[in-house]
Formats: structure tokens, sequence, C-alpha cells
């Protein structure tokens, strides 16, 4: 027999049919039974189950009599044996828990638990999916008014919602995003307090493409959780929050330096692969070395996609020299640099805001392509696993890096031992197989051709680049010719240079061996390629290379199923291996035919040319629409082109320092928004030193954003970068940007000056206006001006405008209206991936919490700024939050935590900002207020000096004046007391 709980009370025969369970008294007693099956129940635990503790007399006669009815009925349903046994305990029901659905759904559940805990997501679907399925409606949904059932059903229906939300997180692991996002709603609303399912319907709604909504249900779980329960949202589900904040617009397949995406499914190394997953469970520095070609960069992409924690992959093939290492893990952790002005943020060294961004966060960086930058990885490695104790690296390299803890792992080529029927099994033959049959559908190998693959693959010692670019090619020829132009190629080969290693003969080989059954137009477009960094988009491609779209579209088609080039998310790309040989084609011939007659260097810097003038033209043509309503798809363009911006700015650092200057303004603003000055710090030092003291006839704006990118790595050039942008005072400016820079840098002096032509010009005048009035204490005419300013930014569409504007008005309004603006100032950062603009507001929207009286969650949203700043690298908005903190801690008492807190604080902001003055003003005022707690004069005086001296630097008269009346309330109490 079979018995159900989950739902109104059920008992089925051997054969399926219904069982007759009697009345209502009969229904709870085996509803009982059931829920304790194989357990012995007492009797008065039973009559007051059924009774409540208030049982009439008589109670234990009728449940003898309930329980002779029980084994009438269980035995007129065709059991033999005694289900219901008495001892002198009480009662005893023997049925198998797997026939009663609550102990079926339990066991289910555990086992999905533990698959999910496991990474195994599809085991965890399908047995929490089959645990759910066993419901029918509420649990004990007939016999709910008996005295038990209600505290019974409560715990059931607490834990199917916890095995709900369970599944949900398996099916999120396994991509199901819109699904969830439509079914998820009708649970929420269900259950309107649990956090965890409000918190995955916002990562459904984001993995759907839907980020504004997955902020809105935060908005909404914030204010039910305030209207029901008077307390703030828990840190899991901020912490969901400032995730979604922090992602970009659209859910990328890999975000921010995420594990890359493969067009290929992955065969032939599971040995290896459990090998270096289990090194990775042991060691911190795993190094995986190889020729080119053998499979360590695929190794390490499967190893780091099974991960759990944070992975990051980082190509190190495109960098010149190791120099540029530390700046390309910046890039590929997300860790935003604070902006271009170092009266903004000073210079960092980039090791120490990569230490800042990694400390405490368990990360798994993967470094790529390493042989050509080895002794500068290896000291970077080395930096880097001293101070951040939960980072472990898996590097990809030809050669060792040769430090104190690194494990090597060899990859070596897939093996080919035997012949006869098993070679069928073997790694490389069954890569051969895979790669031919996506050329050539139907393709099989079996016993009449698999000794003819074994050769083949021999012939390439099982390297899997060799052995994928011979099977691409059984697309047009048959097997057997594949094998005889192989060997053709390594006969004539073998009599050439021996001196190289036998494996990158052959692989070089292989690809010379591809090249040259190009047409030559194919072999001129993959030689032209190889200009592009990261790859390209079609339209690019064209511009550059091809001479004209239509034939480049052909051409890319043939390549790409020759496996020379890989096509994904609308771009082209080469891998490395394949990229250096065509670029020695294209160095050594020129027009990339193969036949030499080409004039190598003439059309390589032809290429170059092209290839930066496309890529000025496309700056260029987004620099307005950055600060418009379209500025999120314009960042994320030129975002995708990276690392094209950046070889075309090195190219024309030395080739065109013209259009080098032109480039870098072109991208000045994308790169104040994106906070990228770092990695254009050095070709903007380049610039200058090739040109000279002065700008060139026409270039004064653009020679003095080149002067700012400079001034961002090297305070040397402050003077010039504040004396040059002087000189375009009163102007009207191609570049409105400049009006931002000169702002920050030289202040508001000019706040009242000319009036701007442009709408985005005007609004910011207003707002640099009203921050001069507020300076000057005239909070009326600042309100003003910056409601005007916000009115302006609405109109041009710039959401970074509409943030900084909410951000100043927020000063003025209080409660419900300062919850307002900030909440749509922090959501506005978040979609414009403005980090370190996104965790001020995090702080300044505790704050006022904090001065609403509402401390405990003032110190929650302090503690989720200080994480956020911490992954994001930046140490001046981590002193922010943990002055925040400080405050916390004082107004409740705990002095000795607040000085440590302000203390740590303190030295977190020594850098000269106009932000940084305001941190220290605060810490300042905090530990003077700490002093007067103690009656400490001395210290209290000391402390309120230097924050009106904070004050004064800055010209804040608001704060000096606040810190006078410190200072003179210091000095009155000593004299009442002297």
């Amino acid at each position: 027999m079979r018995f159900g709980v989950l739902g109104a009370l059920e008992v089925w025969s051997a054969d399926g049919e219904t069982v007759a369970a009697g009345g209502p008294q009969l229904r709870a007693l085996l509803a009982m039974l059931l829920l304790n099956v194989g357990q012995t129940v007492g009797v008065r635990r039973l009559v007051e189950g059924l009774y409540g503790p208030q049982a009439p007399s008589g109670a234990a006669h009728a449940l003898q009599s309930q329980v002779s009815r029980l084994r009438r009925r269980l035995g007129a349903a065709g059991e033999t044996g005694e289900l219901l046994q008495h001892g002198p305990a009480g009662y005893r029901l023997l049925v198998d828990p797997d026939d009663v659905d609550v102990h079926r759904f339990e066991r289910l559940a555990g086992e999905g638990r533990h698959a999910l805990a496991a990474g195994d997501h599809a085991g965890a679907v399908r047995l929490l999916g089959e645990a759910l399925g066993l419901w029918r409606g509420p649990a004990l949904a007939d016999v709910i008014d008996a005295p038990f059932a209600g505290e019974q059903a409560a715990r059931l229906e607490e834990l199917r919602i916890s095995v709900l939300e369970d599944l949900v997180e398996a099916r999120l692991a396994r991509g199901e995003h819109r699904d969830l996002a439509a079914e998820l709603p009708e649970s929420v609303a269900a259950h309107p307090l649990r956090e965890r399912l409000r918190g995955q319907l916002m990562r459904a709604l984001y993995g759907s493409g839907r980020k504004a909504e997955a902020l809105q249900v935060f908005e909404e779980a914030r204010r039910t959780l305030a209207e029901e329960l008077g307390v703030d949202p828990s840190p899991e589900l901020g912490g969901v929050h400032v995730a979604v904040l922090r992602a970009g617009s659209s859910p990328p397949e890999a975000a921010g330096g995420g594990v890359p995406a493969q067009f290929t499914s992955f065969v032939g190394r599971d040995g290896d692969l459990e090998r270096v997953r289990a090194l990775l469970g042991e060691r911190r520095l795993v190094t995986l070395t190889g020729p080119g070609g053998v499979g360590k960069t695929r190794l390490a992409v499967e190893a780091a996609g099974r991960e759990r924690d944070e992975v990051r992959f980082v190509d190190l093939a495109p960098l010149a020299d190791g120099a540029a290492a530390p700046q390309a893990l910046i890039n590929a952790l997300g860790l935003r640099e604070a902006g271009l002005v170092p009266a903004l943020s000073g210079p960092l060294d980039p090791v120490e805001r990569l230490i800042a961004g990694l400390a405490d966060r368990r990360v798994l960086l993967v470094l790529d392509n390493c042989e050509h930058v080895a002794a500068e990885v290896a000291a970077l490695a080395r930096r880097l696993l001293a101070a951040c104790r939960d980072l472990r690296i898996l590097v990809t390299s030809r050669e060792r890096l040769g430090i104190t803890g690194e494990t090597l792992h060899p990859v070596p080529p897939l093996p080919l031992d035997g012949g006869g029927p098993e070679a069928l099994g073997h790694p490389a033959v069954r890569l051969f197989a895979d790669r031919a049959a996506a050329v050539r559908p139907g393709f099989l190998i079996d016993d009449a051709n698999v000794d003819a693959v074994l050769r083949l693959c021999r012939a390439l010692d099982g390297l899997p680049l060799a052995i994928e670019l011979a099977a691409a090619r059984m697309r047009s020829l048959t097997l057997d010719e594949v094998e005889a132009r192989l060997d053709d190629r390594f006969r004539l080969l073998s009599r050439g240079d021996r001196s190289a290693a036998p494996r990158h003969r052959t692989l070089r080989s292989v690809v010379g061996w591809s090249w040259d059954l190009l047409s030559r137009p194919e072999q001129a477009l993959a030689a032209r390629l190889t200009v592009f960094s990261g790859g390209a988009p079609l339209h690019a491609a064209a511009r550059v290379c091809g001479p004209s779209e239509g034939e480049v579209v052909e051409l890319l088609a043939d390549l790409v199923d020759k496996s020379l080039v890989e096509a994904g998310g609308g771009r082209y790309r080469m891998l490395e291996t394949v990229r250096e040989f065509c670029a020695e084609r294209l160095a050594g011939d020129g027009d990339g035919d193969g036949d030499g007659d080409g004039d190598g260097d003439g059309e390589r810097e032809r290429l170059r040319a092209a290839h930066a003038a496309y890529f000025l033209e496309s700056a260029r043509t987004a620099e307005p629409h950055l600060r418009g309503p379209d500025q999120l798809e314009w960042l994320d363009r030129l975002d995708a082109e990276r690392g094209n911006f950046h070889a075309a700015l090195h190219w024309a650092a030395g080739a065109d320092p013209v259009l080098g200057l032109r480039l870098l303004a072109a991208l000045s603003w994308q790169g104040q928004l994106r906070g990228l000055p770092g990695e254009r710090a050095a070709v903007a030092a380049g610039l200058l030193t090739t040109v000279g003291d002065e700008p060139p006839a026409g270039l004064e704006e653009e020679y003095t954003l080149c002067l700012a990118h400079a001034a961002a790595a090297d305070n040397v050039h402050d003077r010039r970068l504040r004396d040059h942008l002087e000189r375009l005072a009163g102007r009207r400016l191609r570049y409105p940007f400049l009006r931002v820079l000169r702002f920050m840098v030289n202040g508001p002096c000019h706040a009242d000056g000319e009036v701007p032509a442009d709408p985005w010009s005007r609004a910011f005048a207003r707002l640099e206006s009203g921050v001069k009035s507020l300076l000057a204490g005239e909070r009326d005419t600042a309100e003003e001006a910056f409601r005007a300013a916000l009115e302006g930014f609405r109109g041009t569409g710039d959401r970074w405008g509409v943030l900084t504007a909410l951000e100043q008005l927020a000063g003025f309004a209080d409660g419900p209206g300062f919850a307002a603006l900030m909440a749509e100032a922090i959501d506005l950062a978040g979609r414009l991936g403005a980090v370190e603009d996104l965790t001020r507001l995090l702080v300044r929207n505790a704050d006022g919490l904090a001065d609403a009286g509402r401390l405990l969650a003032a110190r929650a949203e302090y503690e989720r700024a200080i994480e956020f700043a911490r992954r994001a690298g930046t140490p001046e908005t981590q002193a922010g939050a943990q002055r925040g903190l400080a405050d916390v801690a004082r107004l409740r008492g705990d002095l000795p935590v607040a000085r440590e807190l302000y203390d740590r604080a303190l030295r977190g902001c020594g850098r000269a900002s106009m932000g940084g003055a305001l941190t220290r003003w605060r810490i300042l005022i905090g530990l003077g207020r700490i002093a007067e707690a103690e009656q400490d004069a001395g210290q209290a005086r000391l402390r309120y000096r230097q924050a009106l001296a904070a004050a004064r630097a800055y010209g804040d008269r608001p704060a000096a004046a606040a810190s006078a009346e410190a200072l003179a309330a210091v000095a009155a109490f000593n004299a009442a007391g002297r």
C-alpha cells in the first residue's frame, strides 16, 4: 500500500485503487502515525494530537476504538501483515517510509540538496523536481483542524518552499533564466517575505536581460520588509542587489573576464581535467606547460568552468611586454579606476590596486599565454599570492614561471597507443571524428577507416590543434586525400630545419599545410586580420582588410569552415598560434599571398594606419552618444573594442602622434565613465614626449586631454594640466568633458562665466554653479541650480549627469524624498557600471539612514558599500564606508571600535581630492567627538583644528564653520571647567 499526506490524506492499494480511510478522527490518527512511520508514538501524544491538551475523559478508550477500526480498514485493503502494532510505549505503523509521500519527499529533498552542493545541477533538478511533484495540495488539508496538524502543516510548507528555492537555484545554474522569470513572480507574491526567492527572481530577471525589473524587485522587497517587519533587507539580498548594480546592462556569456564561451565540444582530456581540478583543490599556483597547440588553454578553460569560486580569465597573448600585465588583470577583474585627474584620485600603483581588489576575495585567476612575459608574470604572481590568501592562479605557458610554490602539470599530446578496434576509443581519434563530423555531417569512424585516422593522428603527434585543422579539411577532401597531402608535406619538411622541437615543427607544418591550401584571397585576408587585437566585427574587417564587404563575408565564411578563424557573437577571431603564423606571413610577404613578392613592412604599416583610422572614426562617432539616451549601448560598443583601441593608440604614439592625440581625446569621456586611465597613461606620456611642450595647431583640447591621461599616473604633469585648462576658459569646447576636468582640477571658479552652446554643457554649468553656491553656504541658490541641472541632464538623457544632480539634491531632502532620490541615483550608477560613483552613493545612502537614527540599517548599508569598494579596488571609497561604520559605533557608545575604524579610514584617504577631503573632515570631526566624550580637551582641539584646515583647503565654508564651532565649544568647555 501507499499513503499520502502532502495534500488530503490518501491511501492506495497495491494495484493503485483508492482506499477509503474513514471519517475525520480515523484519518487524523492515520496521518499522525504516517508522519512518524516506523516509530512508536505514545498514547498520550496521540490523544493530545487528536483531542488537544484538555482531552475529554474517556479519550484513551476512544483511541483504542479508533486503532481497531484502522486495523480493520488496512486489512480490508488487502494487507495481510500486522501493519499497526501495539506495545507498552504506544503504537507503531510498520510501513516502508518510501511508500509514504512525506518521507519520500524528505529523502529526495536531501539527495537533491547534496547534488546541488556537489555541482550536479542536472541531478539536483531531477531529484528536487520529483520531490515537489509529490505534493497534491496543502499538507494535511483534510485534517488541518486536528490539534496536531497545524504545526506539522507549517513545518512541511516551510520545507516545501525551501526545496522550491533549492530547485530554482539549480535551474538558475543551468541557465533557465527566462522560464524562471515567468514562473517566480507567482511564488514571490505567495511568499512576499521570502528574501531568497526575491533574490532568485532578481537573478532570473537580470539573466533575461531585464535589469531594471530586477532592481525594482529589490525596491519592492525593501518596502515590504519595512512595512511588515520594520527591518531592512538581509545582507544576502543586498548582495544580489549590489551584484546586479555592478553588472552591465545585458548579461554577457562571460561577463567581465569570466570563463570565455567555447565553440566546440571538449574531447579526450578527462584524465588531465580531473588531475588539474585536484591540483587546484590543493595548490594555489598551478602551471599548465606544453608546446603550442597541445590544448593548454582549452584544458584551463574547462577546469576553470567547473569551479565554484569566482573565476577571472586573462589572455596575456596581446601584451607587447610584461609591464602591462598588472593593467590586464585590472581590466579582467573589473577594477574601475577613479578617473583621469590626480586632483580626484592621484596615482595608485596598479599592483596595489590589484591587491586591494583581491584581498579576502575567493578568486581563481586564469593567466593564459604567459610564455613571452613569464618573468614579469612570475613576479606579479608571487606578490599577489603573498598578499591575498584566498587567491589561486592557474597559468598556461610554454615554460614554467619558476617560483616557489608553483606546481606543474605538463599537458601531453593525446595518447595513440595500440591499434585495431580499440583505437576507436583513443582520444585523438575521437577528436578527429568529432571535428570531421562538424564539417561533413554523417562522417563516422569504423573498422574500415580507423587505421587511416590513427596513422594521420600519429603523423600529427597527437596535437589537438593539428588534428582539428586536418579534420576541417574533410569538408572538401576525402580521408585518403587528407592523409596523402599530409604525407607529402611532411616528407618535404623533413629535409628542412631539424633544430626546432619536433612537436613545434609538426604544428607549424600543419598550420603551414592549411595555409598552402587556401586560395590567394583567403591567404591575404587571413594575414591582414592579424592587425586586429581581440577580434573584429564584420564591418571593421571589411573596411580595414578587404576590397569590399561582400567579398570579405564570403572569405571569412571559408576561413571559419577551415578552422583558421572562429566566429561568435558577431566577431571573428583567431587562435593565437594561427595568428602568430599568419602575422609572420604578412611581415615576410606583405600582401599575404605567400609568393614573397610583397613589401612586408610597408603593407603592415598601411594596415595599421587603416586600422587606427577606422577606430578613430568609431570613437568620434560614439563620443557625443556617450552623453545621450543611448550611452549604455555606445559604451558597450566601445568596451567590445578595447583591445583594438589600445593597439591603435600604441601604433599612433610612434607613427602618427596627431592621430594618437585625436583618438585619445575621443575616448576620454569613455575612459572617465569606465575608469580606464591606467591602461592609457603610458601612451599619453609617450605622445607628450613626441609632440613636445606645446600642442600642435588646432589641437589644444586634444593636448590637454592627453595631459590629463598622463597626470593620472604621474603628478609631474599636474601644473601643466592646470595651466592648459585655464587657457581653455571662456572657449566653446569641442570636448565637453573638459568642463568636468577643469571643475575637478581647478574647482568651480568659472561656474558663472561663459554660457555654453550645447544642452549638456549648459546642464553641467548649472551643476557647477550649484556646487559653488553650496560651498559658499548659499543653500537656496544651490538647490535651485541643482534642480535646473537635473532638468537639463534629463533632457539630454545622460545618466551620469542625472545621477550627479540627484546626489546633490538629496542633500536638501529628508526622509522619503531623500530615499527616492538616492534610489534612482544608485540605479543609474549601476546601469552605467560607474563603480566608484555607485560605492560613494551607497555610503551617502547609509549616511541618510544614520542621520534618521536607523543605525542598524545604516551599518548594513555601510558594510555592503565596503564589500563593493573592496571588490572594485578603490581604497578611498572603502575609507568613506569605514568612516560610516565608525560613526555608527561612536553613536552606539562603542568608542574603542569607533577609534580603530576612524584610524583605518584615515589611512585610506590620504590622497588629495575633493571627495577625500570631505571624508577626512568627517573622520577628524568624529575623532574629535570621541576625545570630547573621553574629556580629552587637548586631543579634541587638535582634531578640530585639523578638520578646519581640511575644510579651508577645499573652500568648504559650511564644513569650516562646523569645525570652528566645535573648536569654540571645546574652548568654552575648558574655560568653564577651569
